[in-house]
């Protein structure tokens, strides 16, 4: 059985088919992370903007891909890695919510799933444990359910300053949920609140699959390959998934056999390699005939808004994903002039660059000469962030295809990506930005400033190998395997059929873990074990 991608989804595939009997190859075209760069983090914000960037384009390792971007004007951001962008992210573990399965039925607007929350919630709560996911039970946004295993994470002064203002307002907050652990986990410390998460975890606190499910995996017999640059999907005389050829760092090419497959390469990644798979039985890629393969790409769009504050925060503490969070305003109400919503959630300033390099942006008189010193001593530690993450609807003009003439390291297409925010997206943005001034107002901010990221935001690759019932309109089944190739599964978040505003990863794992479970079921009666 050969896997695609070794991040969330291949990991979670790779551990739980392992333990269930099956030989399992993983073909993974970055390395293994070396901690040791950020064992001391004295220099973690020049790494972030150099060899730790979030943006391939940006950080050009020899495991990356390049991305053409000319006309997207949000960028793709993401990691090739044992562990993929879980080596990179923030860790924030939000589900996703009911009505997120049900935009159809509840807005007139999109598609809804193929199957509903009610359905997922038991994989959701299954890879919480086996994540050692923090947070508080009892958060009235979301339906009842078991609480996460461990504690949350403290919301620090900055939280409580932050919800002082919410409260103010009469505006739901709850603290965050996050892949971090709050006290000693397996093999995972307890969280030190350094607030660099997105650029590594000298405690080994993070959920970074690399550390938190491979090790589980390899003991179980699944082996993964890596620097291992797969080129295409091979396909039988009888139109069955039969493998993959792939690269070596050298250039060499080798062939996987496989009796059945599974893409777990990320939103781009993922229709990029069955873009890349076409022949003469599939001529418009892999699994394409619905012509949707690469199509309907989601990024959420994202903005922060910065509030200074008189007295001391402490705010450079993390974690730096979402101390507290917010689904005030995250259903649709047709009154605003747009559908759908958004997920708030807090940050802090973690170190004097980071908060330079946003107050260069937002008035470059604050860090010029003499000014820089008083800046630091104003702004550190005195001022967080609220973040705006919106829905992103699926619009068929916003995808993923192969450029004509960039490559990657070893000659093969690189993803074009072609990308317009929607005036829907504008329209929230704006709306959801003044109350979130009015937010840090509440809480007592003596100023706000506005920060726009994009269009480096492209955290969440989303939509483009959709799930649906129906072949023409969709390229997976509800289980991930695709319509046309039977052997083959989608298990990454190119399958999001809407994207809600929440962070993907912990619907990416439970979709994942339920289609390794239906792969398992099905073993007596499919030919998939190789």
């Amino acid at each position: 059985m050969l896997i695609v991608g070794a991040g969330a989804s291949g990991s979670i595939a790779a551990r739980y088919l392992a333990e269930h009997g099956f030989d399992v190859v993983c073909l993974e075209q970055g390395g293994w992370t070396d901690s040791s760069p950020f064992a001391s983090t004295d220099d973690w914000e020049l790494r972030a903007a150099s060899s730790w960037h979030p943006d391939p384009n940006v950080r050009g390792l020899d495991a990356d891909y390049p991305c053409e971007v000319s006309e997207a004007e949000i960028h793709p951001l993401m990691y090739n890695a044992v562990g993929g962008s879980t080596v990179h992210f923030a860790a924030e573990w939000p589900r996703l919510m009911p009505s997120d399965f049900r935009v159809r039925t509840m807005d007139g607007i999109a598609d809804d799933w193929p199957l509903d929350y009610e359905e997922l919630a038991p994989y959701y709560a299954r890879t919480e444990a086996m994540l050692g996911v923090t947070g508080l039970a009892g958060d009235p946004s979301y339906p009842d359910g078991a609480p996460p295993p461990l504690p949350p994470l403290s919301i620090g002064p900055a939280g409580r300053r932050a919800a002082q203002g919410m409260n103010e307002l009469g505006w739901h907050w709850w603290p965050g949920s996050h892949a971090i652990a709050s006290s000693a986990w397996g093999r995972q410390n307890p969280c030190a609140r350094r607030g660099i998460c997105m650029w590594g975890c000298p405690e080994g606190a993070k959920s970074s699959f690399d550390v938190s499910v491979w090790p589980d995996a390899l003991a179980a017999g699944a082996r993964v390959v890596t620097e291992a640059r797969v080129q295409e999907i091979l396909v039988d005389e009888r139109g069955r998934a039969s493998g993959a050829v792939w690269l070596d760092r050298a250039g060499g090419a080798h062939r996987c056999r496989a009796g059945l497959v599974i893409l777990a390469a990320n939103g781009v990644g993922t229709p990029r390699l069955l873009l890349a798979s076409a022949s003469s039985r599939h001529p418009e890629g892999l699994a394409n005939s619905s012509g949707l393969v690469g199509r309907r790409l989601m990024m959420h769009p994202c903005v922060t808004v910065l509030g200074a504050y008189e007295e001391p925060l402490e705010s450079w503490l993390g974690p730096w994903g979402g101390p507290l969070r917010s689904h005030e305003f995250y259903e649709t109400d047709w009154d605003r002039g747009f559908p759908r919503g958004a997920k708030w959630s807090t940050a802090p300033l973690p170190g004097p660059a980071t908060l330079l390099s946003r107050l260069g942006v937002i008035d470059p008189s604050l860090v010029r000469g003499e000014e820089v010193h008083r800046s630091i001593e104003r702004f550190l530690g005195r001022s967080f962030e609220w973040a705006v993450s919106i829905e992103d609807m699926p619009d068929e003009d916003n995808r993923v295809t192969l450029d004509p003439a960039l490559t990657d390291g070893s000659g093969l297409p690189a993803p074009k990506i072609s990308y317009r925010v929607s005036e829907w997206s504008r329209l929230n943005l704006e709306w959801q930005l003044e109350r979130v001034h009015m937010a840090h107002e509440a809480a007592g901010a003596v100023g706000t400033w506005t920060f726009d990221w994009m269009p480096e935001v492209g955290w969440h690759l989303l939509g483009t190998a959709r799930m649906g019932d129906d072949p023409e309109t969709s390229v997976v089944d509800r289980w991930g395997a695709a319509h046309d190739v039977d052997n083959l599964y989608v298990i990454d978040g190119s399958v999001f059929v809407t994207s809600g505003s929440a962070n993907p990863t912990a619907t990416i794992c439970a979709i994942a873990l339920r289609a390794a479970e239906r792969i398992t079921a099905e073993a007596g009666r499919t030919a998939v074990a190789s």
